[in-house]
């Protein structure tokens, strides 16, 4: 499936949330993350989130499609691309 994830973490743990997601998902901006994932492996970060985040404080919102191609990006400004920067 296909997912984007955003998230809102107090400063203390926002390091922790950012290494843990670049591990599952490509990053896209600011706190915005998404990619192909399976169940079992969303299930497993999800998991792994409530061991970082405060969940009376941090907010982390997942969006899940069933693929890439049933949903439209549209751009204002420069598209972003999570692989410009690639060597």
């Amino acid at each position: 499936m296909h997912v984007i994830a955003i998230y809102d973490i107090g400063e203390k743990r926002v390091g922790k949330v950012l290494k843990l997601f670049r591990k599952y998902l490509v990053w896209i901006q600011n706190s915005v993350f998404q990619g192909d994932i399976t169940k079992a492996k969303l299930e497993e970060l999800q998991m792994k989130l409530l061991d970082i985040i405060d969940s009376d404080y941090d907010s982390v919102v997942f969006f899940r499609f069933r693929s890439d191609s049933v949903f439209k990006k549209d751009f204002v400004g420069r598209p972003f691309d999570p692989f410009d920067n690639m060597i």
